[in-house]
């Protein structure tokens, strides 16, 4: 389902709480303004996922987004703050070591083969062509400031995308990895988009 609205800021959110409070409730099943989501990323709480079939599961992923505070959602982020947000996010990226060292990728910098190979491997977006992306501004200037930092082997109102992928170990192996600094595991990549789209 898309809900024709979004956010330009995180204080659009209190602004604009008599449009956003009850779309949000209706979208999320309930959630109220005065709920708070609960996170737990501790592996050994998760419940399933770890004896899956391999003769019929391939690869496991788990897909995140994160914004980041003090600067404004992709709808309204100028060309600057992409800017900055890229380089921030790369200079954090590139201080990752072992399994979890990278590269970074810009966007308007691929070859196409490049890109193609990333398109491939499931790791590269393309261009936003939704109505809804479209309308609000996220594909603004594209591809300026826009890339993937792919390490290991290999959209939404949001300033970072990341994703982990493995090949061997499910769900509960994938997400102990990056909380145990990158042990064990095969087949695996990990890559972080930094966009500014949904």
């Amino acid at each position: 389902m898309t809900v024709g609205c979004v956010a330009g800021d995180e204080e659009s959110y209190e602004v604009f709480k008599d449009l956003f409070d009850p779309v949000i409730q209706d979208r999320h099943g309930g959630y109220k303004p005065t709920d708070k989501h609960r996170t737990d990323l501790n592996h050994e709480n998760l419940k399933g996922g770890d004896d899956l079939d391999p003769k019929y599961v391939l690869s496991s992923r788990v897909r995140t987004g994160r914004s980041i505070r003090g600067y404004s959602l992709p709808p309204h982020c100028s060309r600057g703050e992409r800017r900055a947000i890229e380089k921030l996010s790369v200079n954090a990226l590139n201080s990752l070591e072992g399994e979890f060292r990278g590269r970074y990728y810009p966007l308007r910098a691929m070859t196409e083969q490049e890109q193609q190979q990333l398109i491939d491997d499931h790791f590269l977006f393309d261009k936003p062509v939704s109505p809804l992306l479209l309308a609000s501004g996220m594909a603004r200037d594209w591809p300026d400031a826009r890339g993937i930092w792919c390490g290991g082997g290999g959209s939404s109102p949001r300033h970072l995308h990341g994703e982990g992928r493995q090949h061997e170990g499910g769900v509960p192996a994938l997400l102990r990895r990056p909380q145990e600094g990158g042990v064990g595991g095969g087949g695996a990549g990990y890559g972080v988009g930094i966009w500014g789209r949904g």
